[in-house]
């Protein structure tokens, strides 16, 4: 496919371990066309040995794209040959973890966000990826690991992984990471966001691409970081939690698209043709009505009857053999009102979120080309 043929990564929705899968994808392109979306992280050790079960891993409906693919690891082998078997099936663009503290990941073979620590192995690895691929590649990260949280370090990581490769956009989780004593959770809340370092990046990097992550929930928070200058904008959990109020203004207020006038109950139209025709799709029952309902434990978040919504689920999970009587069961505790409404007005976000950022640029960046080749 590739990315040229889409509307640019304005929203993206963030890769999320055990969240973005198949079955939260496909709700979030029913409800939003031009949001991109990423996979869960796949560790390139599991596509290479997976060569037999590759579609349920990588397979994915067309309707999908634009799509990314996010690889992790740390053998260059592998990520060579993870990324030429699944570019047969036509991501558009493949990004490569180097954000996530998760200690299955920064603990296991120096995956994830350790890899900032190693910029040369991190620009060896883009390297690889991109001559195993003909889309574009990218690089999310955090600002910092630890006590290496200086801006300087993170602009000799970006300096390093775009001199040593084809790597032209990064997407940066405006967190330090912290790698000992606390959780992946505490990690999104803890480290205090650094707005300042991700503007400083475009004044200091020109020539490069930057997404902006961390910390912003509406659209309204997202029109405001691209007003501020922001290339393009990730939104993680706030996208998985209430994914109609996000995703749902994603076209409109974002890409200036037409109104929809979509409805909850015509997405769930859909979805329910998706998911009856996916159960059992893996073998030995999976996924199951539980997998393909998940995605939609925010669908009606704030709403009238979620509470009932969420109680009747819990009950239906333990006999519904299909979405459509799962549906049928649970869907009564929802009003008319709520499931035949269109989109309303997306709520106000904090006007304040970037207020002081300007003044807490750090100083510009001084490029030391000596240390490219030798770090």
């Amino acid at each position: 496919m590739g990315a040229g043929q889409y509307l640019p990564p304005l929203f993206s929705v963030a890769p999320m371990m055990d969240w973005t899968d198949n079955h939260y994808r496909t709700l979030a392109r029913l409800i939003s066309k031009h949001s991109w979306l990423y996979t869960e992280m796949l560790a390139a050790e599991t596509i290479v040995y997976q060569q037999g079960n590759l579609d349920r891993f990588l397979a994915y409906s067309p309707q999908q794209h634009p799509i990314v693919l996010q690889i992790g690891g740390s053998n260059l082998d592998n990520l060579a040959k993870a990324t030429e078997l699944a570019t047969a099936y036509g991501y558009d663009e493949i990004n490569f973890n180097c954000g996530c503290p998760s200690p299955r990941v920064a603990g296991h073979g120096c995956f994830g966000v350790r890899l900032m620590l190693d910029p040369k192995f991190v620009g060896e690895a883009m390297s690889v990826i991109a001559a195993n691929t003909n889309v574009p590649v990218s690089v999310k990260c955090r600002i910092g690991v630890d006590d290496h949280d200086s801006y300087n370090e993170l602009c000799d990581f970006i300096y390093k992984v775009s001199s040593l490769s084809p790597t032209e956009h990064f997407i940066i989780h405006s967190r330090k990471a912290l790698l000992n004593g606390i959780s992946p959770a505490e990690n999104r809340r803890i480290p205090p966001i650094k707005y300042e370092y991700y503007f400083a990046l475009l004044r200091d990097f020109p020539n490069l691409k930057f997404t902006i992550n961390g910390g912003i929930n509406c659209i309204d928070e997202v029109n405001l970081a691209l007003k501020e200058g922001a290339h393009g904008v990730m939104v993680g959990r706030a996208a998985y939690n209430n994914p109609w109020s996000v995703l749902g203004h994603v076209d409109s207020e974002i890409y200036g698209a037409p109104r929809s006038g979509l409805t909850r109950r015509q997405v769930l139209e859909q979805y329910q043709i998706y998911g009856d025709g996916i159960l059992g799709t893996y073998g030995n029952n999976r996924p199951n009505v539980r997998d393909v309902i998940k995605p939609l434990l925010g669908f009606f978040y704030s709403e009238p009857g979620n509470g009932l919504w969420k109680r009747k689920a819990d009950a239906a999970f333990q006999h519904c053999t299909t979405i459509k009587s799962f549906f049928k069961e649970t869907l009564v505790a929802i009003p008319d009102t709520v499931l035949d409404s269109p989109i309303t007005e997306a709520p106000a976000g904090r006007q304040d979120l970037f207020a002081n950022t300007k003044g807490l640029l750090p100083p510009p960046y001084e490029r030391r080309e000596q240390e490219v080749a030798y770090a």
